[in-house]
């Protein structure tokens, strides 16, 4: 596998990261061919492929195993998606140092409280924890990292919760002061138009971060241009893998054989390209007795 730039680098750089959401080593191993420069390990996807919402039911534990995989599967630089920190200033410092270890580029948290919900669960009460004791947050990341290539995202979800622009440039400003290295700001809205605003009133030197799931039309230029520098897709690759399970199981037991589905799966053969068993064979012929393997 080559070389690729670390998150630092790729910011440095000046350029804005294409970043993928994915739940295990696969979907981040495909993100990759896509050509992204970055993973978003989901915790909308990983909770989803767990099969239970995404409400702080999946443990930090199985959310790291998930993360890690992905780091080791597609080489690039992983951004987990660490809801709250999974508690307070005390949990999150055990938060950061599992994620470091992990070989995690950066970690996201967000000002919700604990347990969070997904952003767009509707019908929920949003409440956010006090914009102090996020920032709070951001310091016992900043304090308990070992190195400042490890990347601390703030995200605040005051526009989600409906609290208005002021409050979300407050939230982000006070994250910023406090040491973030990047402030996230969300959106339900179904244009780019609250995100273009929050991005031209932002008078901080700190990146910004955009996640635009549903001002889905909008390209990743326009909100580069407005000033983010880093664009997260972050759930297609699962939503795309169940409807794509979903026809394929329907064909097969509508016609009763599994060749039905031929012309909506990959082969085999492509299969094991992703998942370097060439590599394997190549370590075999190797390492191992002569006979022990099929020519």
């Amino acid at each position: 596998m080559s070389q690729h730039p670390t998150l630092k680098e790729l910011l440095d750089s000046g350029a804005t990261v294409r970043t993928a959401g994915a739940h295990d080593g696969l979907s981040s191993i495909l993100a990759r061919e896509a050509g992204f420069d970055a993973i978003w390990a989901s915790g909308f996807e990983i909770s989803a492929a767990h099969g239970v919402p995404d409400a702080n039911i999946v443990t930090m534990t199985e959310n790291v195993t998930a993360a890690s995989l992905m780091v080791e599967c597609s080489g690039l630089p992983v951004i987990a998606d660490c809801d709250t920190g999974y508690g307070n200033a005390i949990n999150v410092i055990h938060t950061v140092r599992s994620y470091e270890k992990a070989g995690v580029s950066a970690i996201c948290i967000e000002d919700n409280v604990f347990p969070k919900r997904c952003s767009f669960y509707t019908g929920v009460r949003r409440d956010l924890v006090d914009p102090e004791e996020h920032a709070g947050k951001i310091r016992a990341c900043l304090d308990t990292r070992d190195s400042s290539d490890f990347q601390i995202i703030a995200r605040t979800e005051a526009l989600i919760a409906g609290w208005g622009m002021d409050e979300a440039l407050k939230r982000g400003r006070l994250y910023a002061d406090a040491g973030a290295d990047m402030v996230l700001v969300h959106s339900k809205s179904k244009d780019p138009d609250e995100v273009i605003e929050f991005a031209a009133q932002w008078d901080r030197e700190t990146p910004l971060v955009c996640v635009p799931t549903t001002y889905a039309t909008t390209p990743y230029q326009i909100l580069a241009e407005a000033g983010y520098r880093v664009v997260i897709f972050a759930n297609h690759g699962l939503r795309a893998s169940i409807k794509a399970m979903q026809q394929v199981f329907a064909r097969i037991h509508s016609e009763g054989h599994a060749s039905a589905a031929d012309d909506m799966i990959v082969t085999l053969p492509e299969v094991y390209e992703l998942i370097g068993v060439p590599e394997m064979k190549q370590q075999e012929s190797l390492y191992m007795p002569p006979g022990s393997s099929e020519k």
